[in-house]
């Protein structure tokens, strides 16, 4: 080797040598580039030699990943108004099931069981007569007329299969095939039919057959005889 004169100019002298960063380091950026711009089915093989990859084409990957970041949230805000919309016009917001008292004020007489020798198929509510005297759940009306010892009488069918009978009412205040709510006004109380005095008899009939109505209201949350509905005691302690 040829040894270096001292009068021979230093072509390497005053300048710094800057290490070409390793190969690794421009993948690890263009990889995460190309995973934030939503590419992902791309092979390891189709990637571009990191060394070609040119600034400009660095800025426009960083361009589509924001790009894509906002489309994904304005999905996710369209998709959470459109969660609170269902919420608030479908079946999470609908009332709740509603069971009420038949009418207010009465005496609780003549419960379900024997009676004279004969089935008592209901329980008797005393009331002064023209009181009036409201659905207990929601249904459709199948009878409204007179119907023998009951007198005049309101059948109410309601969505279950489950019925509902009012007799001895002095007047009626819907139709057959009419569709009712809980709490609408069904009728007036009576004296009509086999009746001993003024009274509403309500009857609950199950597949057909006659249930006492004491247990199968308070099921329901309505206490009959304590004259007492779940449903708006829960109103008014919220």
């Amino acid at each position: 080797m040829r040894q270096r004169l001292s009068s021979e100019p230093d072509r390497y002298r005053g300048r710094r040598r800057v290490p070409t960063p390793p190969r690794s380091r421009y993948a690890a950026v263009v990889t995460t580039a190309f995973v934030g711009a939503g590419i992902v089915a791309i092979g390891a093989g189709a990637l571009p030699d990191a060394k070609s990859v040119s600034p400009s084409v660095l800025d426009e990957l960083k361009a589509a990943s924001t790009v894509n970041q906002d489309a994904a949230a304005r999905g996710d805000n369209a998709d959470r108004a459109s969660r609170d919309s269902d919420r608030a016009g479908g079946t999470e917001s609908a009332e709740p099931e509603v069971w009420l008292l038949p009418l207010q004020g009465y005496e609780f007489n003549s419960p379900y069981g024997m009676r004279w020798g004969k089935l008592h198929t209901g329980v008797d509510l005393v009331a002064p007569e023209g009181t009036p005297y409201v659905a207990i759940h929601g249904g459709t009306v199948t009878k409204a007329g007179w119907f023998g010892g009951y007198g005049h009488t309101v059948i109410v069918q309601h969505a279950d299969g489950s019925e509902a009978i009012y007799g001895h009412s002095s007047a009626l205040s819907v139709k057959e095939g009419q569709q009712v709510k809980a709490g609408d006004q069904l009728g007036l109380v009576g004296n009509t039919g086999h009746s001993y005095g003024s009274h509403l008899h309500l009857e609950v009939h199950v597949k057909g057959e006659p249930l006492d109505p004491v247990p199968w209201l308070k099921e329901r949350g309505v206490d009959i005889k304590l004259q007492v509905e779940a449903y708006y005691s829960e109103v008014a302690a919220s």
